[in-house]
């Protein structure tokens, strides 16, 4: 290729990267305000999140149609088809994300109608701020290609579950104490699944930072980095 193609080549793959990595900011804002929305019983925030899913839903499918460009055109091998394809999987995952997001929105904006549940929307914002943290952690660890930084948020998925389980069985007792909750902690015991499922989604992104760097598919094991074959040396 001449120097003018492979100019153009590098470009297109740093911006799909590059839209990705928007693309992930918004998702984590679309998470963090619909807890923030369901916290403080802020419909207009509610709505607002309802409104914006539309567009990473359009993200969502302008990165698919240019990485299957990129593939086409290209034909890319060795990091760079690893980099184009990961590009779709994390696109898929945050569109997911910002899903999920929305149906808590959803959920608060129906919670804002009837009383307060303060002790129980404080659990929830507990658990939305984690997976929140957690969302940052492995979307700023793909943006620097940071393989230890991405199985760090790897290995505190536990954390999420906990948090989950131990809300379950708060919602629970409540729903036993006083059937006339049990509508109310339908919908937190909903919530608290989507940010469970948003930490899956983390963990998802985490696994496929791995692949993109090493070549290599994640073990569930602390990883050491290795260089796959084209890539060149092992950065020590």
């Amino acid at each position: 290729m001449t120097e003018h193609i492979v100019k153009a080549y590098g470009d297109e793959l740093d911006q799909l990267t590059a839209e990705v990595a928007r693309m992930g900011g918004l998702a984590e804002a679309q998470v963090a305000d619909a807890v923030e929305s369901v916290a403080r019983r802020d419909i207009a925030l509610g709505r607002s999140v309802v409104e914006r899913d539309a567009r990473l839903d359009a993200m969502h499918r302008d990165i698919e149609k240019k990485a299957i460009r990129l593939i086409a055109l290209r034909q890319p091998v060795a990091s760079d088809l690893r980099r184009t394809l990961s590009a779709m999987k994390l696109a898929t995952d945050l569109e997911r994300t910002g899903d999920l997001a929305k149906n808590i929105a959803k959920r608060g904006l129906i919670l804002a109608e009837g009383e307060p549940m303060q002790p129980l929307t404080r659990s929830i914002e507990r658990m939305g701020k984690l997976v929140s943290m957690r969302l940052r952690d492995v979307l700023d660890a793909y943006a620097a290609a940071e393989v230890e930084r991405a199985i760090a948020v790897w290995n505190t998925d536990d954390e999420v579950d906990e948090h989950y389980n131990s809300l379950f069985r708060e919602l629970l007792t409540y729903m036993m104490g006083d059937p006339r909750m049990i509508g109310a902690c339908t919908h937190l015991l909903f919530m608290a699944k989507n940010l469970e499922r948003i930490g899956d989604h983390a963990t998802n992104i985490a696994e496929t930072i791995y692949y993109e760097v090493t070549g290599q598919e994640f073990t569930g094991e602390r990883p050491r980095w290795t260089p796959a074959p084209g890539d060149g040396p092992a950065i020590p």
